[in-house]
């Protein structure tokens, strides 16, 4: 489906990989103009590379959003690039398998910084040029484990529940400017993050099959069925949907 962003100007956090990266591949081939967020210079020249047959409308921003100053920069530097914000997609975010007598201080804050608080300052950062358009739409990316909560990994699903509750909250506030805000929570999806998850297991093609025996669907999702959502939920289509958790899991959260 078309969904018609000619003319909106798109800010994906987490730009440069993963659901970020084919969000705004799609994005783009609807006429959205899109600054890639990212803290790898490298990694964004690769994106940029990915997306050139749109190189007049993609532009790649480095910043750390576990930095508030960070946040408040790379928001106006979109704006400024582009002539102002419509949309903002909050994809960055990081994953961690550990039980709770194994996580340290530093890795719980490092955690929380890039997946909450990250999502929160940017949120703020530009609620008010969402405003000066008249409106827009706020997608963070959460996780299945931000609404049931997973074993093995007690930090991250604190982080995404955290997700999930704020865009509720901030949907409650936002709508009063004309912005809504919503949440999508996807399962396992074949993304570079969940590559290096599995790297990291003894055995890879076991807990592969492990993994995609959980869901109902009998396997986990493409990054293309994720990104499919967030354009949806980015659009005038969803124009009365605010405040959803919005579960792209194959029916995992379901059982």
């Amino acid at each position: 489906m078309n969904y018609q962003f000619a003319g909106k100007v798109v800010m994906i956090t987490g730009g440069t990989s993963g659901i970020g990266l084919e969000a705004a591949r799609q994005l783009l081939a609807q006429g959205a103009k899109t600054a890639l967020i990212g803290r790898q210079k490298e990694k964004g020249q690769m994106a940029l590379f990915e997306l050139a047959s749109y190189a007049d409308n993609v532009c790649f921003i480095q910043g750390d959003v576990s930095s508030v100053s960070q946040c408040q920069e790379v928001v106006e530097k979109t704006a400024a690039q582009f002539g102002g914000l419509d949309i903002v997609i909050n994809a960055a975010g990081i994953y961690m398998e550990k039980i709770i007598g194994e996580v340290t201080e530093d890795e719980f804050d490092h955690i929380m910084n890039i997946n909450i608080k990250g999502t929160y300052f940017i949120c703020k950062s530009a609620l008010p040029y969402l405003r000066q358009r008249g409106g827009g739409a706020i997608i963070n990316v959460s996780s299945d484990a931000g609404i049931n909560g997973n074993c093995l990994c007690t930090a991250y699903c604190a982080s995404k529940g955290a997700v999930t509750t704020f865009t509720k909250a901030l949907s409650l506030e936002s709508i009063h400017y004309g912005v809504r805000a919503n949440c999508v929570c996807p399962g396992d999806v074949d993304t570079p993050m969940l590559k290096q998850q599995l790297a990291e297991a003894n055995n890879p093609e076991e807990y592969l099959r492990d993994m995609a025996s959980m869901y109902p669907i009998g396997r986990i999702a493409k990054v293309h069925e994720v990104a499919h959502v967030i354009c949806f939920l980015a659009s005038d289509q969803a124009s009365f949907v605010n405040g959803a958790v919005w579960t792209v899991d194959g029916g995992l959260t379901a059982c």
